[in-house]
């Protein structure tokens, strides 16, 4: 995260954290800590820290996150007139792209233009974002157009958009003359992440030699092995069928990038597993498995691992040889394995396990499960739905719906909330329905309704269906009905008569 100015030392360290937290989940506890820091701005102000205006829109930034764009509005409003800079305004029309207020941000951008506060890049940048995500791509050259006449200076992340828009437009010549521009221009330099973007561009258009071409200049660019660089190689290379650049190129991660991350190691999964080279996505796993995660616990008479057999020497010198020395020595080990070791990461595991039930190995992909769990996995509603698509496609309804319960009762146990898909959910009250299942359906709708608010026809004419086909009375559904503001076809609706008697 860059701060549009200078902040303060406490604002400047958790710049960094804020990104991390926000660049990519939204769940409560994020949402609670965002509040907690925008608590934090608001006690430095009524101390009299005095907040520059950069400071003012880090803050209404955090507003925006943390209590919605009202509040932020509200924040921008109450701002002296002295602090409504292109600073704060900018985080203003910033947070409307977000939020995807393609209205209120153009209107925004209108009345930076006439305060001549729209002189850099950064804004122009915002709105040709917005306009790429919600499908109106067709508006960023006439945005580039207004900069040039503005004499706003573009900058990479400018190119990058650009190129982007025109691409989802199958402009693939317009691509190549931004390429042109930008190195005529000689004032910006293409980064790697501009290569890595018209690599996928020239993938998705069907030209695996231009998309080669692009990831040889990407490397060149690469100078300070950046991980994520690595990682767009292997999957793009990847995506190009090209098989021995992946492993080549998976051999120089290594090579300069001792410490890995999990999701190297995920990326390159899911990649050796699309290429179908399966014994090498197992070896992949193997090797994480083996560097980063802990053996099982195993009794205090077992033999320990060669990691730790020097810190129980050195304890059990100290120790006596009763149960309290033993289980003390026992927890030391741990303790350092915990501290050396970060804990198992499921997703790793999901990569490899998608990929046995995609080639049919199930009893594979059981197996890993298993042997996930026993090492401190926590399997999650990625787990559950892997298998539950697997016995959808063969048939098996009870095992589905079994898998299907488990991934809802995880994902909203751990915040994250997974919804089975509209057809999954269709299949399965379908499959109630027919096994005159009244007390199954509706064990899954008090199961779905945990997690969507809405369950709409999808879910209550089988219900009303199922009930009829089992003849059981329920003489409280039309209420029900009413109250879920459901509205039933014709032939459902005359079913219900007959199960609302008493």
């Amino acid at each position: 995260m860059r701060c549009p100015s200078r902040c303060p030392t406490f604002m400047l360290s958790l710049c960094p954290v804020l990104f991390m937290l926000t660049g990519q989940y939204h769940s409560n506890l994020c949402r609670s800590l965002l509040s907690i820091f925008s608590q934090l701005t608001e006690v430095m102000t009524r101390r009299g820290m005095n907040p520059t205006v950069g400071d003012q829109a880090i803050r209404l930034d955090l507003v925006a996150k943390s209590r919605g764009i009202a509040a932020a509005e509200k924040y921008f409003m109450d701002l002296p007139e002295t602090s409504k800079t292109h600073l704060t305004y900018g985080a203003l029309l910033n947070c409307y792209c977000k939020e995807l207020m393609t209205e209120k941000a153009g209107s925004l951008m209108e009345k930076m233009k006439e305060l001549n506060f729209a002189f850099t890049a950064m804004s122009y940048n915002s709105l040709m974002t917005l306009y790429t995500k919600v499908n109106q791509p067709e508006m960023v050259p006439s945005i580039i157009q207004d900069m040039k006449a503005d004499d706003v200076l573009p900058d990479v992340y400018t190119y990058n958009v650009w190129m982007r828009s025109l691409a989802a437009r199958q402009d693939i010549l317009g691509v190549e003359r931004v390429i042109e521009e930008m190195t005529r221009d000689g004032r910006v330099a293409p980064d790697w992440t501009t290569y890595s973007n018209l690599a996928s561009i020239y993938v998705d258009a069907g030209l695996p030699e231009k998309a080669e071409a692009a990831l040889k200049e990407l490397e060149k660019r690469n100078t300070g092995n950046d991980l994520e660089a690595y990682q767009f190689l292997i999957t793009l290379y990847g995506r190009t069928q090209n098989l021995v650049e992946v492993h080549r190129v998976w051999r120089s991660l290594k090579r300069n990038n001792p410490r890995k991350a999990n999701m190297s190691y995920l990326n390159m999964i899911q990649v050796l597993a699309n290429l179908k080279d399966l014994p090498a996505a197992e070896a992949c796993f193997k090797e994480w498995e083996a560097r980063y995660i802990r053996p099982p616990k195993t009794k205090a008479t077992d033999a320990v691992t060669t990691e730790t057999s020097k810190l129980e020497e050195e304890a059990s010198t100290e120790a006596s040889n009763n149960d309290s020395d033993v289980k003390e020595t026992e927890d030391k080990v741990t303790e350092e394995l915990d501290l050396k070791r970060p804990k198992y990461d499921i997703r790793v595991a999901n990569a490899l396990m998608k990929a046995y039930v995609t080639e049919g190995m199930l009893d594979k992909a059981i197996a890993l499960k298993k042997r996930a769990k026993m090492r401190g996995g926590r399997l999650n509603a990625k787990t559950w739905e892997i298998f539950m698509e697997h016995y959808l496609k063969v048939g098996d309804l009870k095992n589905a719906h079994w898998c299907a319960d488990r991934a809802i009762k995880k994902g909203h146990s751990s915040g994250r909330i997974w919804v089975p898909p509209h057809d999954v959910t269709e299949t399965l009250m379908g499959y109630f329905e027919k096994k005159k299942d009244v007390d199954g359906a509706e064990s899954f709708v008090e199961v779905l309704k945990k997690v969507q608010k809405d369950l709409g026809t999808v879910v209550f004419e089988p219900l009303v269906r199922t009930y009829a086909a089992a003849g059981k009375k329920f003489p409280g559904m039309r209420h029900r009905l009413k109250i879920e503001n459901v509205e039933l076809s014709e032939e459902t609706d005359k079913l219900v008569d007959s199960i609302c008697v008493d």
